[in-house]
């Protein structure tokens, strides 16, 4: 057994949301107690003592969108002409890249962003994935990282029609072979999704037997929808519909499913995420860099589709979407009284909802027999800090730097900055060398 003791616990839980210098029991991989720290220090006297100092503890962050293997382009120069619109980045960067991925190379490019993450508090994350030349086993490799690491993943690989038809296939298989996996191991440390890259990538045909593929081993889909004008463009000039509304119309969508980005939509799309129950997954720092416009977040929350916060492999922080989105919709709308409630709301409470949907238990809450994910951050306010101000100190004052211990699982990753059980110094020596040995061949 674990206690946390000493600590300023954020709950995240509405009927007890604050504890002042409390404490957090956690017994396996669950949460057994929370209350005062007098009184559990007494209670459980035999427990291994974790002193929180006075700092915050807090759920661990929970990211709903993200690339591991872009971590690769990190540094990455290719010269040419600069990338002008979105659908030349895919070309330019994403899909130059992909394509010399190894199986060596997806390991080792998961394991980077995976170490970033938990050194910022990350403790569960949604992954989406492609390497068109070395498809088979590839969740698996990123699997194996994930164990390594100690995260709690969801996994998916990209299917596309762009490499042709043996490897749309193979992406086929891969996510169905996942997917069984993962439904044998009934773990709740990793899971599935059967990934798509974007509506635009796939034919008819394909898209038919992506959904029988996902309907047999009864996983939903996650996809880039409408994420650049060329995704509205293709699904129009072709199926005379909008991005949402052919998934929709060909039952792709469901509480099952993530749609990222969402961007170019109507009201009429954001009527059928609705109906559907589809889980949106807003990026704002990526969807800023690569200009493809801002995503009406505030309009799809007010009518009260389900959106959560991802990085899609811009940052590994998602403390950096958290004050992005806050920033970026203020600026867009040119109101500075909107957008304070919804991006606490999407990192705190709907990420939680959202990654619940694909486990059998309880994340993102310190609360009884909920999954012991717990995140000790080094921070004191300089004004008061109580359940009314966490989330404005939060947003202008903690970063990922702030977290100094990560318990995934109830297994303690990292302990006051320091990486337990994991040889940081020599996986990142050899993700160096294979990253160099990619950049070598594109």
């Amino acid at each position: 057994m674990i206690l946390i003791g000493n600590g300023t616990i954020v709950t995240r839980d509405p009927l007890r949301p604050f504890i002042d210098r409390g404490a957090v029991a956690l017994e396996g991989n669950l949460i057994r107690d929370l209350g005062p720290g007098a009184e559990l220090k007494k209670k459980y006297r035999d427990a291994e003592y974790i002193d929180a100092r006075g700092r915050l503890v807090m759920p661990g962050f929970i990211n709903t969108h993200m690339h591991y293997y872009s971590t690769f382009a990190r540094g990455l120069s290719l010269g040419g002409k600069p990338a002008t619109t979105f659908g030349e980045i895919l070309r330019g960067l994403w899909w130059r890249l992909d394509k010399q991925l190894t199986l060596e190379d997806v390991y080792y490019s998961a394991i980077g962003p995976m170490l970033d993450g938990v050194r910022s508090g990350v403790t569960s994350v949604i992954d989406h994935h492609a390497s068109p030349y070395a498809v088979t086993g590839s969740l698996f490799k990123i699997a194996e990282a994930a164990r390594l690491i100690g995260i709690r993943s969801n996994l998916c690989y990209e299917v596309s029609d762009r490499d042709g038809e043996a490897i749309k296939d193979a992406g086929i298989r891969e996510n169905v072979d996942f997917a069984k996996y993962c439904s044998d191991q009934k773990d709740d440390m990793l899971k599935a999704l059967f990934g798509v890259h974007a509506q635009m990538t796939i034919s008819e045909k394909t898209l038919a037997a992506c959904i029988e593929a996902a309907d047999s081993v009864g996983v939903g889909f996650h996809i880039h929808a409408a994420e650049g004008i060329e995704d509205v463009i293709d699904a129009l000039s072709k199926y005379d519909m909008r991005v949402i509304e052919r998934l929709y119309r060909h039952k792709a969508l469901s509480d099952k499913s993530i749609a990222v980005h969402c961007i170019h939509i109507t009201g009429e799309e954001m009527d059928m995420l609705k109906d559907s129950n589809t889980v949106v997954v807003h990026n704002p720092q990526s969807n800023m860099g690569n200009a493809v416009g801002v995503s009406p977040v505030l309009d799809m929350l007010g009518r009260g589709i389900l959106v959560g916060l991802g990085t899609d492999g811009y940052t590994a922080d998602m403390t950096e979407s958290l004050k992005t989105a806050a920033v970026l919709h203020k600026h867009a709308r040119a109101v500075p009284s909107v957008a304070w409630a919804e991006p606490p709301q999407m990192l705190f409470e709907n990420n939680r909802t959202i990654m619940e949907r694909f486990i059998g238990g309880k994340v993102g809450i310190i609360k009884e027999n909920c999954y012991a994910d717990i995140i000790i951050v080094d921070y004191r306010g300089p004004t008061p800090v109580n359940g009314d101000t966490i989330n404005s100190h939060i947003l202008f004052g903690v970063s990922g730097r702030h977290v100094d211990t990560t318990i995934i699982n109830g297994r303690v990753i990292m302990k006051e900055r320091q990486l337990v059980g994991i040889d940081e110094e020599e996986l990142m020596a050899k993700s160096r060398e294979q990253a160099q040995k990619l950049w070598d061949r594109i």
